[in-house]
């Protein structure tokens, strides 16, 4: 099944869901990766600088990571494609109108939303309202 790239379908379908726990972002030299894939890192990327681990945060504070600030997820359930134009940005503009910064992961079926952890149910309220918008 291919993902959905219709702007309005993806908007109105979105359906996000508010996601169980906390989340950080951790960096690690990237030459010591093999030492945290025991970690099961919810997500990771390559970048010069090294490694990074998206974790639980009981996780990395249990492994004595340095961390970012505690985030909760946001998973918009509707099959996104990864040619879609716009959604990131109808994502954005919504939350930066809320004044709610977000880091957006996009995987192979869905789109996932990191928003600080207090302002998580504002994070979801706004989106919701984004998405009952475009509803028809």
């Amino acid at each position: 099944m291919s993902g959905i790239t219709d702007l309005d379908r993806l908007l109105s379908e979105m359906e996000p869901v508010l996601q169980d726990g906390q989340f950080v972002y951790c960096t690690v030299a990237f030459s010591e990766a093999e030492r945290w894939w025991r970690l099961q890192p919810l997500g990771t990327f390559r970048e010069a600088e090294g490694l990074t681990l998206i974790l639980p945060a009981e996780v990395a504070a249990a492994h004595g990571l340095s961390s970012s600030a505690p985030m909760r997820m946001i998973t918009l359930s509707v099959h996104s494609a990864l040619e879609a134009v716009g959604l990131t940005a109808a994502i954005a503009a919504a939350l930066t109108q809320a004044g709610i910064s977000a880091n957006v992961v996009a995987a192979f079926h869905h789109d996932h939303v990191f928003v600080p952890a207090d302002r998580a149910q504002d994070a979801l309220s706004a989106l919701q309202s984004l998405s009952e918008g475009r509803s028809t």
